[in-house]
């Protein structure tokens, strides 16, 4: 196993840097990170995090994207795809509109399920029609529950592109989320701004991030009231907690963790509006996953495992992270048989979402360099995962 190259953000450092002809040394400079940390990366002793990605590809003239690799588009895809374009680029184009448009809310709902449980494939074959239904609704009754729809809809696209890494769909998906929601119900805006904040994020421009959420709070504090006001101040300090950490601002994570944590008293237990989660678990695995990128790892285990133990309602979109995030730290511990465990579970928590995120990808890339001999459960994971080792 030891001479096996897997496919991962990792490596991608490498070929990058060698394609720029750029020695170690000298991107190490430029990014601001050790050389030996910058091997440990490319040879697959180390994970990379997505702030020191961010370095590495501000460092070479990238995005975070571009570095981390987009996830290819199968072919049963494609259409899909194509047709989900087809519909966004027809946002200002009034059209027949649907004929049971009582539907819509269900529609919608359905989909948000099939987000949830982290089958993508099912989001992106449903995308096209409910966007184009829910777009010729609104225009037609120009209502600001309709284009609140829309909005919803839209948010669920840039989910979507992201977790992908479609950066051109997903920021192509949060404008037209963006135009909207300034038809929409006051929320919209707020929702539209934290995932105009992910696009930020998603791209590695963590502090144009920061700015979008910061403008986004002062906007919500005065236009929203009631469980909306809490909510969408809550889901726009998980954001920037996130950000924060992702830039090694430990000032600014404890803010807007203080803050999320304020908004989360206000739910007895999370709740599900709009397509997200928020509330008091959902919380703790943001600050799980940031506790992680600051490397306080004794800290991002404890909260991880207490949340375990207790039984979480979450659904597999935030319980497939929770536990790729304990895998990086035990990992970082030098905990691997724990790690393979975690990543085990993620897998069987969301599996869609695992073959393709990033965090997921780096701890098999890093696993199978560690473990110099065969290990059958690594090799069946591997082998789900489509990897050879």
């Amino acid at each position: 196993m030891s001479g096996t190259t897997v496919p991962g953000p990792g490596t991608n450092v490498a070929d990058l840097r060698k394609e720029r002809g750029l020695k170690q040394v000298a991107l190490a400079r430029r990014a601001g990170v050790s050389v030996s940390l910058l091997s440990k990366i490319e040879v697959g002793d180390r994970t990379l995090t997505q702030g020191v990605a961010a370095s590495l590809a501000h460092a070479m003239g990238l995005t975070l994207d571009e570095l981390l690799g987009r996830a290819p588009v199968g072919r049963s895809a494609e259409e899909n795809l194509t047709s989900l374009t087809f519909a966004i680029r027809r946002f200002d184009i009034a059209d027949t509109p649907p004929t049971a448009p009582h539907e819509l809310p269900r529609e919608l709902a359905e989909l948000v399920r099939h987000r949830h449980n982290s089958k993508l494939s099912q989001v992106l074959a449903k995308l096209p029609g409910i966007l184009t239904r829910a777009t010729n609704h609104a225009h037609a009754v120009g209502s600001p529950a309709a284009w609140t729809l829309v909005a919803d809809v839209y948010s669920a696209v840039y989910w979507l592109a992201a977790r992908h890494r479609w950066m051109h769909l997903a920021e192509l998906a949060v404008m037209k989320q963006r135009l909207a929601a300034e038809r929409a119900d006051p929320v919209a805006a707020t929702l539209a701004a934290r995932d105009e904040a992910g696009a930020f994020l998603n791209s590695g421009d963590f502090a144009g991030g920061l700015a979008v959420v910061d403008r986004a709070v002062v906007a919500a504090e005065s236009t929203l009231r009631g469980r909306d006001r809490a909510f969408g101040l809550g889901i726009l300090h998980l954001r920037g907690l996130t950000l924060a950490g992702r830039l090694n601002d430990r000032a600014t994570v404890e803010r807007h963790t203080e803050a999320a944590w304020r908004a989360a008293d206000e739910f007895a237990e999370d709740v599900d509006d709009h397509g997200l989660h928020f509330g008091p678990e959902n919380t703790a695995v943001h600050v799980v996953s940031t506790a992680t990128d600051l490397g306080r790892h004794r800290n991002a285990m404890d909260t991880a495992q207490d949340l375990l133990r207790s039984g979480l309602a979450l659904p597999a979109t935030r319980i497939g992270p929770l536990y790729m995030n304990l895998g990086r730290s035990q990992l970082a511990l030098g905990d691997r048989d724990s790690a393979l465990e975690s990543l085990e579970s993620a897998w069987a928590a969301a599996p869609e979402m695992a073959a393709v995120h990033p965090t997921s990808q780096e701890l098999m890339r890093v696993l199978t360099s560690l473990h110099r001999r065969s290990n059958p459960r690594l090799t069946r994971l591997a082998k789900r995962a489509g990897v050879r080792i």
